[in-house]
């Protein structure tokens, strides 16, 4: 279903797209419930399908379901859609191949999405590159986003926070509330996506969870104009202590119809941003951490030429709470491209680990190769396992390490999904977080039009609508 951009956004503002007549409804606390009892709350919408934040994963997840006919609503805590990729300032997306570039592995919205994109050269494929398959304008994915809700007939909700879950006297979800501009209200629906991230629905249902050993360090990236790729590097080997930037790792891109570069830079250490005290010392850091990238230019580059643009509006997490759902990937089902039955999702992102304890970052490949990079010095290579006669060149994802084992009518789309702490950290990257919100909405859509829990509907029908709307089923 397709509407003219001024009509939807009219009868958002006349009322007309919402729940119509507003009822009042008691809180009604389950077992994990919310406990605020006493008052009333207005339902502000229903809808078929709710999906709990507006990352391209939670985006794609609420398109594929309102493409096949649900009544779908998003809520994004931010003023705009697209999380990492536009908050956060990441402007990469990784190859669409296979790791020898023979095999197309991955299409759906993010082809669309860069397709879309480069007929406005705001982004530009690059061939052949195990680190970069797309770089693109942030600023104008925010806007391509908007257009594709918009096109999609789904309801958006910006500048909107999830708070608690809403339960009926038996304990099933039937709605969030939510708090905005408007005041606090409920949306209720009939299906949930949790594609919040951290899981925080899937957390304040009760549901099980836990983090691996090692988390991921975020990073906030910048923007800076002129920036000087080889003067930063050196600057950073003989300076970066004084100004205490960690040594981690570093990489950026050039900005498509822009003349910024696009710096990740920083590292964020020994905070797990799914708690909010540690959540705002990281951003904090993350900006100090940019300020004396900028200072260490001051006082020893050339500062006449490097000019600090952009900031952005959240730091770029990359790992925090997992949900246990009904499968966790290994670390083997990755390194050695195991294929599952259930496949929904395809990726040929090199296994990585950004270390918290020792400078750098550890690349596991599929053909058995393994780095350590450390920015300034050589790379180390080395073999993590004897070369095999066959290269997998992909690994998959199976659509039950998607589906919690509680609650039957909510599902997670994004980096809380089950897995262990090396799979995670090559299925993290977004071309493949994307993959899992659309497998989550036509999970979801499914479940809902056949009248089913989630964890009833069949893959093979997943992997069937997946693939009439575009995705590559393997």
């Amino acid at each position: 279903m397709k509407n003219s951009r001024r009509g939807f956004i009219n009868n958002i503002l006349s009322g007309s797209i919402g729940a119509g007549t507003i009822p009042l409804f008691s809180f009604i606390s389950g077992e994990k419930g919310t406990k605020a009892r006493g008052k009333e709350l207005p339902v502000i919408h229903e809808a078929d399908i709710c999906v709990l934040g507006g990352s391209c994963t939670g985006v794609f997840a609420a398109v594929r379901a309102a493409r096949l006919g649900a009544k779908v609503v998003i809520i994004e805590k931010q003023n705009a859609f697209g999380g990492v990729a536009t908050n956060s300032l990441v402007n990469v997306w990784h190859s669409l191949l296979d790791t020898e570039f023979k095999r197309p592995i991955i299409a759906g919205l993010t082809l669309e999405m860069m397709d879309r994109l480069m007929v406005r050269h705001a982004a530009a494929k690059d061939n052949n590159n195990q680190s970069v398959g797309f770089t693109f304008n942030s600023q104008e994915l925010k806007i391509e986003l908007d257009e594709l809700i918009i096109e999609a007939g789904i309801h958006p909700y910006l500048h909107t926070l999830f708070s608690e879950p809403y339960l009926d006297k038996h304990g099933k979800l039937i709605g969030v509330i939510v708090d905005n501009k408007s005041g606090r209200g409920i949306i209720n629906a009939k299906y949930f996506i949790d594609a919040t991230g951290d899981g925080d629905l899937c957390h304040r249902l009760g549901m099980d969870s836990f983090e691996n050993d090692l988390l991921q360090p975020p990073t906030t990236c910048a923007h800076f104009d002129r920036w000087n790729d080889k003067e930063f590097y050196d600057l950073l080997k003989k300076y970066g202590h004084e100004f205490n930037i960690p040594d981690g790792f570093v990489w950026g891109k050039n900005i498509p119809a822009s003349k910024s570069y696009m710096l990740a830079g920083t590292r964020v250490l020994h905070l797990n941003c799914a708690i909010g005290d540690d959540l705002t010392k990281a951003e904090m850091e993350g900006r100090r951490q940019i300020r004396a990238i900028m200072d260490m230019i001051r006082k020893y580059g050339s500062p006449e030429k490097t000019g600090l643009v952009a900031l952005p509006s959240h730091i770029g997490i990359r790992e925090t709470r997992h949900i246990k759902c009904m499968y966790q990937v290994t670390e083997e089902d990755t390194l050695y491209g195991k294929h599952f039955e259930d496949a929904i999702a395809n990726g040929s992102y090199r296994l990585d680990l950004h270390h918290q304890e020792k400078p750098g970052i550890t690349f596991k490949y599929l053909d058995g190769t393994q780095v350590y990079s450390r920015p300034g010095f050589p790379n180390e290579t080395s073999l993590w396992r004897e070369k095999m006669a066959i290269n997998p060149t992909f690994y998959q994802v199976p659509l039950r390490s998607i589906i919690p084992q509680k609650f039957d009518n909510v599902m997670i789309a994004g980096r809380m999904l089950d897995a262990c702490k090396m799979a995670f950290s090559g299925i993290r990257v977004m071309v493949n977080m994307n993959q899992l919100g659309e497998a989550a909405g036509v999970t979801s859509w499914l479940a809902m039009n056949q009248n089913k829990p989630v964890q009833a509907v069949k893959a093979t029908d997943v992997r069937t609508e997946m693939a009439k709307g575009g995705s590559l089923i393997i």
